[in-house]
C-alpha cells in the first residue's frame, strides 16, 4: 500500500473565488475524505508573473520537502516554475496540474506568450506526470510541450449537483454569466451581442471577480455605457461556491462568451440546474456543450451569440426545450467523487 502523504502546492491564496482554485479546493477535501494526508503549501503571490523573491520562496519551500515527496502543483505557477522543476524534478515526485496553457491566455503579448512557452515546457520536461482538466487540453499539452500521451492523465472537474430547484422568475428575461472578468471571459463580446437586443425585456447578472483586470472592467463599463446599456447588467462581484447556486435558480438562460476555456465548470453547472445555455470560446469549450442543452456560437462570433441570443429570449419553446435537454444532460456529467478517483490512480502510480 503506498504511502498517502502528499503536498498540493497553489499560488496566492486557495479561498480565491474562480473556477480553477475551486477544483483545487474540491479536490483536496475530496482526497482528505478518501484517508490522504494532504498538506496545502501557497507558492506565494503574483503567479504568472511572480517576483524574484517569490521564486525564491518557492525553493526554499521545495527544499524543504523530504526525498520521494509527492507533490502536485497547479500550472498557474508550476508553469514559471522552470528552474525550481529543474532543481527539483529527480528529488521530488512532481504533479503538474494545468488547468490550460499559460502561454495561451488572452491578450499576451508575443514575446511574453513565448517566454511563457518556454519555461512551461522546460518545466513539464521535469514533472513525473501530467494532469490537465480536458482532452482538449491534453492535446494542447501534447502538441506544444511534445508532452507524451502516456504521461498525460484527464480529469474532468466535478460538477455541483443543485440542491433546490429552479425559482420562477418575475420581470425581465434573467440572463447570467458567471466567470472572472478578464478580456478571456469575452463579456465584450457579449455586451456586443446585446446591444442588437435592446428592444427586448431582459436583464444580465455578471457574477465573479473584479480584481483580476481592473483596467477590463473599467472597459466594460464604459463599453456598457457607449452601447446604452446602463441599467441593464448587473456586476456582483466573486461570491462563494455555496452562494452560486442561488444565482442559477434565479436566472433563465446561461451564456458565457468565453475565447477560450480549458473545460468550462460553469457552462455545467448551468446545465446541471437545468439552465438553456449559450457558449463560445475556443479549447474544451465545445466538448463541454456537447451533452445537450446549449448552443454552441464558435469563437468571438458576436453574430452567431446575437442569433442564439434572439432565438432564446423570444421563444420560450425553445428555452424549455433546452432546459429539458439540460436536465437530462446533467446525468452524464462527472462528480467530485469522480474526479478524487483517477486523482488517487495517478498518485498512487508516481508514488511507487
Amino acid at each position: 500500500m503506498p504511502d498517502k502523504r502528499l503536498v498540493f502546492a497553489y499560488p496566492g491564496d486557495l479561498q480565491t473565488l474562480t473556477g480553477g482554485y475551486g477544483y483545487d479546493r474540491r479536490v483536496i477535501a475530496g482526497l482528505a475524505a478518501n484517508g490522504w494526508d494532504v498538506r496545502p503549501l501557497s507558492l506565494g503571490p503574483g503567479f504568472p508573473f511572480p517576483s524574484g523573491k517569490t521564486l525564491q520562496a518557492v525553493d526554499a519551500s521545495l527544499s524543504a520537502l523530504p526525498d520521494d515527496t509527492v507533490v502536485i502543483i497547479d500550472g498557474l505557477a508550476y508553469g514559471v516554475m522552470d528552474q525550481a522543476a529543474e532543481k527539483h524534478g529527480k528529488r521530488l515526485r512532481m504533479i503538474a496540474l494545468i488547468h490550460h496553457p499559460l502561454c495561451r491566455e488572452n491578450g499576451l503579448s508575443s514575446d511574453v506568450a513565448a517566454r511563457l512557452r518556454a519555461s512551461e515546457s522546460a518545466a513539464l520536461n521535469h514533472a513525473r506526470h501530467v494532469i490537465v482538466t480536458s482532452p482538449a487540453t491534453a492535446a494542447q499539452i501534447e502538441e506544444l510541450f511534445e508532452t507524451p500521451k502516456d504521461a498525460i492523465s484527464i480529469v474532468l472537474p466535478g460538477t455541483e449537483r443543485p440542491l433546490a430547484g429552479r425559482k420562477a422568475s418575475e420581470g425581465p428575461l434573467r440572463l447570467l454569466s458567471i466567470g472572472t472578468v478578464t478580456q478571456r471571459k469575452g463579456y465584450d463580446l457579449l455586451f456586443g451581442a446585446l446591444s442588437q437586443l435592446k428592444e427586448t425585456d431582459w436583464h444580465l447578472d455578471v457574477v465573479g471577480g473584479l480584481e483580476a483586470d481592473p483596467g477590463c472592467v473599467e472597459a466594460l463599463k464604459e463599453q456598457i455605457k457607449s452601447l446604452e446599456l446602463t441599467g441593464r447588467v448587473t456586476f456582483h462581484g466573486a461570491v462563494p461556491q455555496e452562494k452560486l447556486s442561488d444565482y442559477y435558480c434565479s436566472a433563465d438562460v446561461f451564456v458565457l462568451a468565453s475565447r477560450y476555456e480549458g473545460y468550462g465548470m460553469a457552462y455545467a453547472e448551468a446545465l446541471a440546474h437545468g439552465l438553456p445555455v449559450i457558449g463560445s470560446g475556443a479549447g474544451a469549450v465545445k466538448d463541454t456543450l456537447s451533452v445537450g442543452g446549449a448552443i454552441y456560437c464558435g469563437v468571438e462570433d458576436v453574430q452567431a451569440l446575437t442569433a442564439a441570443l434572439t432565438t432564446i429570449i423570444s421563444n420560450a419553446e425553445t428555452r424549455e426545450r433546452l432546459a429539458t435537454e439540460a436536465r437530462q444532460a446533467a446525468h452524464s456529467l462527472p462528480s467530485w467523487e469522480d474526479a478524487v478517483r483517477v486523482f488517487e490512480t495517478v498518485m498512487e502510480k508516481v508514488a511507487q
